[in-house]
């Protein structure tokens, strides 16, 4: 059994969308070759590793969350070999690779499907299968999260439905079979021997679906989830995978668990009861629903009250019990600046977004584009969007209607080909980009941003240095101020001195701006602005001397601070 160092406490990682990242081979899609070419690049981030979605071969029903193959790299990524330089490439830069697990479902071009729906021993029970009832009905009452109706397809082959909780190409597999799980044992060990560092899993909570499959709450368009989500066998399977391969090696696991609270959150990846570790972090969607009622398609105004409050549960309820996921962006949702920030603002809102969560405890991640502020695609038609999950979104409604939903909530926002330079198809790729590129990359592009000092690009530069530099956002406790205010975001990382001989640690105040508008802020009561060192953000000589006089803090339009105090 291997020593498990919890290096990832240590870290901040960068997530890699292989489609969109870089095209090093010229066909137009972005490949490990572009990858290869831009580790530089992506080490100058200050970040420790990469978190790679799926790079297996796949018929790209949901952009690579479909796989026919899970121990092979696909060959327009580059195959294996491409994947060995990469791994080889990134270990000697000190970069981690983290592979996308995805095991709640296969393509269904996968062998494992196309023998199972001829009922060919040992795979006829690798898939949630069921017959027709004899009513004529369908098996249950529960809907797919990505088809609008429901998640149950008749098979002609097999004469019977199978289960699919996403695309109709996505069936459930049946991870009460043994059989099943051991496969997926095999596919940990493979990566792992490989040497990739660790694992995100892909919805792991749910792979346990209730017994029997019964008929849940008609709960409009996510019918089942109550019966799926944290299903009955759910830990019993976590634990056997990390018992007997995941604790042989030095390795990391991040579970993505939609519809989870800090309370239950401690039942996967608590630290203090080994039989409650399932897991080391989880990707929480509470942060992701500050403009939102669970889902980006049933949109809201944005509160920064709401977004807070989500970072504050985290924070104060996991402190010193497990180790929180830190992100804003993903693949999975549009970007960021375009949602909680402002786009008129798009620097200034940026640095605002990038202090509120980096400065937290627990593991960052950095969506690739995030960090020269890419914003939403405006396409001029609905016809435009690709993504399963987008197209298959009130299709009933008129395109007016649709499009700007569209706009507002698409991931296919955050998977347009990241923007390198202000030449053609944004220097990702000379041949035509496999989708389309945002029209404004000739204003927003690494390039530019990498010429500018006070870039969003050098901001997340100097943060993501700034954290790993301060013992005090590793392991400090977390206290917010201004609760209520829905303009201003405030918060204090503190701790105590580890020993006598240790240094102060000190208190890191953290302040940001959620206004268009100028505000003023009085320090919290025990902070004086005569001590206040500023360790990132700007104030001109006229705003530092009424600073530290006054103790009022005078903000333009997003402003973000760092402070740094004496204990």
């Amino acid at each position: 059994m291997a020593v498990q160092t919890q290096w990832y406490k240590d870290g901040v990682f960068y997530q890699i969308w292989p489609r969109s990242f870089k095209d090093g081979n010229d066909d137009g899609m972005g490949d490990l070759y572009g990858v290869i070419e831009k580790l530089d690049y992506i080490k100058s981030l200050n970040v420790d590793g990469i978190w790679f979605s799926p790079l297996y071969p796949s018929p790209g029903a949901d952009c690579g969350y479909d796989i026919s193959d899970y121990m092979d790299i696909a060959a327009e990524f580059g195959g294996m070999e491409a994947f060995k330089t990469l791994l080889y490439e990134a270990h000697a830069r000190g970069l981690r690779i983290i592979m996308d697990l995805v095991v709640n479902h296969t393509s269904d071009e996968h062998e494992w499907f196309q023998k199972s729906r001829q009922r060919i021993d040992p795979y006829t029970d690798y898939y949630i299968w069921r017959p027709e009832k004899p009513d004529g009905k369908l098996p249950n009452n529960w809907n797919s999260m990505f088809e609008g109706g429901t998640a149950w397809q008749w098979d002609d082959v097999r004469q019977e439905y199978y289960l699919h909780l996403f695309a109709i190409k996505q069936p459930d597999l049946n991870m009460d079979n043994p059989l099943v799980r051991e496969e997926v044992k095999k596919v940990l060990k493979f990566w792992l021997d490989q040497g990739v560092d660790g694992f995100r899993e892909d919805v792991i909570t749910f792979i346990s679906k209730a017994e029997g499959l019964p008929n849940d709450l008609p709960i409009p368009g996510a019918a089942g989830i109550l019966k799926y989500n944290h299903g009955p066998h759910i830990h019993e399977y976590l634990q056997e995978f990390r018992r007997d391969v995941l604790s042989h090696y030095d390795c990391m696991t991040l579970a993505e668990a939609p519809m989870v609270s800090p309370r239950k959150a401690l039942r996967y990846i608590s630290e203090k009861n080994p039989k409650k570790h399932d897991i080391d972090m989880m990707i929480q969607f509470q942060c992701m629903c500050a403009d939102c009622l669970f889902t980006d398609y049933v949109p809201l105004r944005f509160s920064l009250r709401r977004l807070k409050r989500a970072f504050r549960k985290w924070q104060t309820k996991l402190y010193g019990r497990a180790w929180n996921m830190l992100y804003l962006e993903n693949h999975d949702h549009p970007r960021v600046i375009s949602r909680y920030g402002s786009e008129k603002y798009r620097t200034e809102s940026g640095k605002a977004l990038a202090v509120s969560y980096l400065f937290q405890q627990g593991t960052p991640f950095i969506y690739q584009g995030q960090e020269i502020g890419m914003i939403n695609w405006r396409p001029e038609s609905t016809s435009m969007y690709e993504d399963v999950q987008t197209v298959n979104q009130h299709v009933n409604d008129r395109e007016k209607k649709r499009l700007k939903l569209y706009h507002r909530a698409s991931r296919d926002s955050a998977r347009t080909p990241v923007q390198w330079n202000a030449g053609k198809n944004a220097g990702f790729s000379d041949h035509e980009p496999w989708f389309y590129v945002n029209e404004n990359y000739q204003e927003i592009n690494v390039e530019a941003e990498e010429q500018d000092p006070e870039s969003l690009l050098n901001f997340y530069r100097k943060a993501v240095a700034l954290r790993k530099s301060l013992p005090v956002v590793r392991d400090g406790k977390y206290r917010e101020y201004r609760k209520r205010s829905g303009k201003l975001y405030v918060y204090e990382r503190y701790m105590k001195k580890r020993s006598s001989n240790a240094p102060d640690p000190g208190r890191l105040l953290v302040i940001a701006s959620f206004s268009k508008k100028p505000q003023e802020m009085k320090l919290p009561k025990g902070f004086d602005a005569g001590k206040a060192n500023l360790l990132l953000g700007a104030l001109s000589g006229e705003q530092e001397a009424g600073f530290r006089e006054t103790g009022v803090l005078r903000m333009p339009p997003y402003g973000a601070y760092v402070f740094h105090f004496d204990s």
